[in-house]
């Protein structure tokens, strides 16, 4: 009788757990949006190009007045200061230039990856839209804002420098210069995030575009002002709450509908969080 060898099998089952995904951390989208921004071909082009164009603008405008400043008569020459100082530093078509190339670099960084499909990606690697619009908004206007200081301080102190030649350049500590400086300044974020919510909207780069050249360009120029509907609405637009905020000194010219400062300011805030507003919402109900 042959002894029987029972073996036990050795137990080699292995618990598999499924690969769980870990969720994005918000600073890991800020370093992804940062990248995605500065990978665009023309951010660095539309910053330089306009920056120069802004500059440049200003600069003929303080060498104009210092040129012809002999010649101007006695009650140009008491209002120059801070008037006329002020507006050399920030001119309309220098300030018009500023909010074209802000704002269609914020519009670029929402329809380029709509362009590229890369929105796709971005939405299966982060399926929470708002933490992804949230961070393109927070990188957009902290870089938006650097920028701002940047050309408007450059600005203001080379415009003030050459006026100084006459003994009519401005400090930073005259009254109402640092409000109309930081004016200027927040001008860039406001206009990108415009730019950022009309793009969010419509997702093509030339609607977008022709759309945003006609809010913060053509609209304050088909309206005059002569009512007061039509002055409330110029105010209540970026470019209309850009020109009170660098007012400074008295105009020998009364307003008739005139706007307060306290009102500007609010125009830019209302402007801003509305485009990230019409943004969240755009992202979040339409399909990619």
């Amino acid at each position: 009788m042959s002894a029987t060898n029972t073996t036990h099998p050795t137990n080699t089952t292995h618990r598999t757990h499924p690969t769980e995904a870990v969720p994005a951390r918000f600073r890991d989208l800020l370093a992804g949006e940062w990248m995605k921004l500065w990978s665009l071909r023309s951010t660095p082009w539309a910053f330089g190009v306009g920056a120069v164009a802004v500059l440049g603008i200003n600069l003929n405008a303080s060498y104009a007045d210092y040129r012809n400043y002999p010649r101007y008569s006695e009650g140009i020459r008491e209002l120059f200061v801070p008037i006329w100082a002020m507006r050399d530093a920030f001119t309309l078509g220098g300030a018009m230039v500023f909010m074209l190339a802000t704002g269609a670099v914020g519009a670029l960084v929402i329809v380029g990856e709509y362009g590229t499909g890369q929105i796709r990606t971005t939405f299966a690697a982060v399926p929470d839209r708002r933490a992804v619009i949230a961070a393109k908004t927070l990188v957009l206007a902290g870089v938006m804002l650097v920028y701002g200081v940047l050309v408007a301080g450059v600005s203001f102190a080379a415009t003030q420098a050459v006026l100084s030649g006459r003994d009519v350049g401005m400090s930073i500590d005259h009254p109402g210069a640092a409000a109309a400086v930081t004016a200027s300044a927040l001008l860039a974020p406001v206009c990108a995030l415009v730019g950022f919510g009309i793009g969010a909207l419509l997702r093509h780069t030339a609607t977008t575009i022709v759309t945003l050249t006609g809010v913060l360009l053509l609209l304050p120029a088909l309206v005059d002002g002569r009512s007061r509907w039509s002055a409330t609405f110029l105010h209540a637009l970026p470019q209309g709450a850009w020109k009170r905020l660098t007012e400074v000194g008295d105009s020998p010219v009364p307003v008739e509908f005139p706007w307060t400062a306290g009102g500007a300011w609010t125009v830019y805030a209302v402007w801003a969080l509305g485009a990230v507003a019409v943004a969240l919402v755009a992202v979040h109900r339409r399909d990619v």
